[in-house]
């Protein structure tokens, strides 16, 4: 996908409207359209990323700062009692926007929202074998 294509190119290029939160030189903060519950948040880089493995590890201070004063202004503001932060990479992993994203959804008790299904390892050795192979990729 072009920058040219992209729908959050296209909000930080001010070519589309959204409910911005927060903007500072790296970040743009605005409401999902879609939100799972009110306050949902996006927080975008401003610059083209497809996800976060392209990402420059120089920008991560900004996103987290951006995560944290967002997400505290989220929670004051919302009355939410918890607050997720997220985001998928990769189509199997559900993302549909192909520009970086965190998602920021503010919670409930009580709200409904469920989490993902949770497995199991058959044993420690086959957790520490995954382990070992994963440390193999750093």
């Amino acid at each position: 996908m072009s920058t040219q294509d992209c729908i959050f190119c296209k909000i930080i290029k001010g070519e589309i409207p959204c409910a911005e939160i927060y903007s500072d030189d790296n970040v743009l903060a605005f409401l999902d359209i879609g939100p799972v519950s009110k306050g949902h948040t996006l927080i975008i880089p401003k610059q083209h990323f497809p996800n976060i493995f392209d990402i420059p590890a120089e920008l991560a201070p900004a996103i987290m700062h951006a995560q944290k004063i967002v997400g505290k202004a989220i929670l004051a503001t919302t009355g939410a009692t918890g607050l997720n932060i997220f985001m998928n990479n990769h189509s199997d992993a559900g993302q549909l926007v192909f520009h970086a994203h965190w998602h920021l959804i503010p919670r409930f008790s009580n709200d409904g929202l469920k989490h993902w299904p949770q497995a199991a390892y058959d044993s420690i050795e086959e957790a520490q074998h995954l382990a070992t192979s994963i440390r193999q990729h750093i």
